[in-house]
């Protein structure tokens, strides 16, 4: 507690977009790998289109979660200074 001011708020808010990046890197990155190794397999064409969009959606979903968990940190990061700056 620094003047009164309890940071673990901060501090999961900070857990928690860090998490959320780490979640939507890894849905990128399989979803990107699924879209490789079904191109490599276009032998069954209804069903590799059919999984092709699913993975594209994929990729667009886990850019939003990317996007909004950077914001949380950005939030965070600013509510932190403004907090430094409000003590000092």
């Amino acid at each position: 507690m620094i003047g009164g001011i309890n940071g673990s708020g901060l501090t999961s808010a900070i857990t928690a977009g860090q998490n959320g990046l780490r979640q939507a890197s890894d849905g990128v990155t399989q979803a990107a790998k699924n879209i490789a190794q079904q191109n490599t397999n276009t032998a069954q064409l209804p069903a590799t289109t059919d999984n092709v969009a699913s993975d594209l959606l994929s990729l667009n979903v886990n850019a939003l979660s990317a996007q909004a968990s950077a914001k949380v940190i950005d939030v965070a990061n600013d509510t932190l200074g403004t907090i430094i700056d409000t003590i000092a």
